[in-house]
């Protein structure tokens, strides 16, 4: 084989995508449909909750799409961080959706689900074994911070992918996996170079957001050969660029040359981006170099409580003026009112919109104020109760908060809900984002089939 072609529908599987662009993209004739479904970018709660951050019935229509034309043309689907975040109860949702859409569409197929979440006594036995290690800035993790966590996965590589293909899969679902690795997976079973196929994963993972203007709701196909691939949006609005694909290259990651997974990292020093016409990208001279160990990255959360908000706007002046010596007087207003009361371990945060809202976790940087400010209190508590009795507290308390020169007594807040408060239910937090040294990739990654 000379040329193998990749269809990537969707930056995140449920985000969607034009048929006009799928349609394009199975003229081409592709080899595989790949995607992947999910991201800590959303942060720790679904992980830990084991709900999926897109919604179900997004997922469906997008996968109810896929399935039936790689089926027809004969070639495999693989999703990865099935959920959102790969855990079981994450893959399991990605499976009932799947085998909903054979019944209701009778189709037959051979479906692999591969689980990719670790039992926190196996991670355990890896501590005493000096298996774990820190992935910068995480610290050194003990036994007890592993039994803390509710739930820890793993990111595996593309060989249980390989595993499952090779046994006739035509649908593979997969819990948390390093992203580009179920676009390379095929590609690598079939000999090309690793290097390349990863690093046009790395592009595929996010579909149309590499090209310009950019878009994680659109279709792009890639085309790798032995010495090279080529990148090609398949909506007439986009374009790829050699710019566009190089800078996507560096994608969140913090060094621009060498790019980490398991096994080993992808070297760019010898990397070159050519615009071959209007709107394809050819990429040459990226190698794989191996690690003398095998690394799996690992992502375990821990529950740290109950959350409760409340929402408000601020058009006074001389408040918005006054804002930080009014927030400090109030939390201190709160700490005084429940120190005698049995609520003394909780967080309460005053983020303030309009000046500093995004910003706020860089406290060397200058502040801005514009001429209004949305205020979101947050009150985190050991239970759900305790959150709402700190949060109304805090918000009654500043809504009727006095000070020099107020001139209306009526309330200083204005809410746009009523109810002004909203329950957002449990907390987590990551506790694991650590290395774990394994002798086998795929004996982690157990692999199960059904005949739909």
């Amino acid at each position: 084989m000379e040329e193998l072609r990749i269809l990537s529908p969707t930056a995140i599987l449920g985000y969607g995508f034009p048929m006009e662009s799928f349609e394009e993209g199975m003229k081409r004739k592709p080899h595989v449909i790949a995607v992947d479904a999910g991201s800590t970018d959303p942060g720790p709660f679904y992980l830990g909750a084991g709900k999926s951050f897109t919604d179900r019935n997004s997922v469906k229509r997008d996968l109810e799409i896929m399935i039936p034309a790689a089926l027809e043309a004969g070639i495999p689907v693989i999703v990865v961080t099935a959920g959102g975040c790969g855990g079981r109860p994450h893959v399991e949702f990605a499976v009932e959706i799947v085998m909903e859409i054979a019944h209701e569409k009778q189709l037959s197929f051979k479906l692999a689900v591969i689980q990719s979440e670790f039992d926190r006594e196996f991670v355990k036995e890896n501590i005493r074994a000096g298996n774990i290690s820190p992935l910068f800035p995480a610290q050194e993790i003990g036994e007890a911070d592993v039994e803390e966590s509710v739930r820890i996965v793993a990111q595996m590589g593309e060989e249980p992918f390989i595993e499952a293909l090779d046994n006739g899969a035509d649908v593979i679902l997969a819990g948390r996996s390093y992203d580009p690795s179920v676009f390379a997976a095929l590609a690598i079973r079939e000999g090309f170079d690793k290097g390349l196929a990863i690093h046009l994963g790395k592009i595929l993972e996010c579909a149309a957001i590499a090209a310009l203007p950019g878009s994680g709701s659109d279709c792009m196909f890639g085309y790798l050969h032995h010495d090279d691939f080529v990148l090609e949006p398949l909506s007439p609005l986009r374009k790829c660029t050699a710019l566009s694909i190089a800078a996507h290259t560096l994608y969140e990651k913090s060094n621009p040359y060498i790019l980490p997974g398991p096994g080993g990292s992808i070297n760019l020093h010898h990397a070159q981006f050519e615009q071959i016409d209007d709107n394809k990208v050819k990429v040459s001279g990226s190698r794989f170099i191996p690690t003398h160990d095998y690394f799996v990255k690992l992502e375990g959360v821990r529950r740290t409580g109950y959350r409760t908000i409340s929402c408000a706007g601020v058009k006074d002046p001389i408040m918005m003026g006054k804002i930080d010596a009014i927030v400090e007087s109030v939390k201190e207003r709160v700490e005084n009112n429940f120190e005698n009361y049995g609520i003394k371990d909780f967080f309460l945060d005053f983020k303030i919109y309009g000046r500093n809202g995004v910003m706020a976790i860089f406290p060397d940087i200058a502040h801005s104020a514009g001429d209004e400010l949305l205020i979101i209190i947050e009150a985190v508590a050991d239970t759900q109760e305790q959150a709402d009795t700190i949060c109304g507290f805090a918000r009654s308390t500043m809504l009727h908060f006095g000070y020099e020169g107020r001139i209306a007594t009526a309330g200083n807040l204005a809410f746009p809900f009523s109810p002004s408060d909203c329950k957002m239910g449990e907390v987590y937090e990551f506790n694991i984002y650590h290395l774990m040294k394994v002798e086998d990739p795929k004996t982690l990654f157990p692999i199960e089939y059904f005949q739909l």
